[in-house]
């Protein structure tokens, strides 16, 4: 009985394996597609990129600065369009559609900061944004504040740094609302603002600013009290004056001479002046800075005060309508006429013991002081040794 010959396994794989199974058409098709959309999707990509890069270059690059502060007002609910628009119309950017897909893209979820701001043409885009949202990114400055400044000349000091507007710091300064927070009781906070090195954020917010000084000065005062063991309580036991009574008499020490081992000697005879009941005029402290400050801040300006330009006239100090003017309202004058440093406020919180009533200066940087008129007279009148 013939039997088939048997085929072995090995050989039907093999001719399993010879079969060829044709791939779908539309299966084939996207199969010849796919390198092209890689190179499709590589090329796009590779563009945003290189567009992004060039976008980011182009931020990061300053033009030309100019010397003019641009000051504007955000309410922070401005649209990137309306900001655009701002910055083009003050010519802050040189190329508005470019600052525009930067801010959208880049800055996007930075919040507009609302108040008021300062902007320089020729920032980057990155710098402009980052005053935008004032961000901690901005720069940070060192702001030196001397001794006796007013708080016009700090101002412009801040605008110079590019820290705020004077304007505006001028403004949150004689501001009603913000003095009531910081309890303070004059018409502005002159004289608590201290002198100091301040490390300070470019553009920011002017009331923030003024807190900042403003606690600095209370600050010391609370260290000079400590070193003093209580001067502020028996200023205020004998004369009834606090903290802005001392920093009003400081600031008038401060501004009448820079030397600073006289200044004991000042505040003395500006405490003698108030108290010797046969001084005349009575309790009148006849200081010429305080009749300057008048003409420096007062708006407007007292009569006597046109043309002022630093030195003070015989107008000046005869003129009543000054409210400063201490030769004509006895006292101390209404508020601080500067911003003293420690020294000052040192001078008047434990002052040398004298019975000098009057000083001038000697024509060197410093002061000869008297104890009668006759006295001071030959002093004015006699060469300095």
């Amino acid at each position: 009985m013939s039997s088939k010959p048997s085929v072995k396994p090995r050989a039907r794989a093999a001719k399993r394996r010879s079969r060829a199974t044709p791939l779908p058409a539309a299966a084939a098709h996207r199969s010849a597609a796919t390198p092209w959309l890689r190179r499709f999707a590589l090329g796009f990509l590779t563009l945003v990129a290189v567009s992004a890069a060039c976008v980011l270059f182009w931020a990061t690059r300053s033009g030309e600065r100019g010397n003019q502060l641009v000051a504007l007002n955000l309410s922070g609910e401005e649209t990137d369009a309306e900001i655009v628009e701002l910055f083009q119309e003050h010519g802050l950017v040189s190329s508005p559609r470019l600052f525009r897909v930067y801010f959208s893209v880049f800055g996007f979820g930075v919040r507009v900061a609302s108040g008021p701001h300062v902007f320089r043409a020729g920032l980057s885009a990155r710098e402009l944004v980052q005053r935008l949202g004032r961000m901690p990114a901005r720069p940070v400055l060192p702001v030196v504040l001397p001794e006796g400044l007013t708080f016009r000349q700090i101002s412009e000091r801040l605008e110079q740094r590019e820290i705020c507007s004077a304007a505006e710091f001028n403004r949150a300064v004689q501001d009603r609302a913000l003095l009531s927070q910081l309890a303070l009781t004059g018409p502005s906070a002159e004289g608590y603002l201290f002198p100091a090195t301040y490390r300070l954020g470019v553009d920011s917010e002017p009331r923030a600013i003024v807190r900042q000084l403003v606690a600095e000065a209370r600050k010391r005062l609370v260290r000079l009290d400590d070193r003093l063991q209580g001067a502020f309580v028996r200023l205020a036991e004998q004369r009834q004056w606090g903290e802005r009574e001392v920093l009003t008499l400081a600031s008038i020490v401060e501004r009448e001479t820079a030397a600073a081992e006289e200044r004991p000697m000042i505040a003395s005879v500006f405490f003698n002046r108030l108290d010797d009941p046969d001084f005349r005029p009575a309790r009148m402290l006849q200081s010429d800075p305080t009749a300057a400050y008048g003409c420096a801040v007062l708006e407007p300006r007292p009569p006597s005060c046109e043309g002022y330009n630093g030195k003070v006239t015989r107008e000046m100090v005869r003129d009543a309508g000054n409210p400063f003017n201490t030769y004509r309202h006895a006292g101390l004058p209404p508020g601080p006429i500067g911003n003293p440093g420690e020294d000052a406020l040192l001078a008047v919180l434990s002052p040398a013991k004298t019975d000098y009533l009057y000083f001038v200066a000697d024509g060197k940087g410093r002061h000869r002081f008297s104890r009668t008129f006759d006295e001071h007279r030959r002093a004015i009148t006699e060469p300095t040794p």
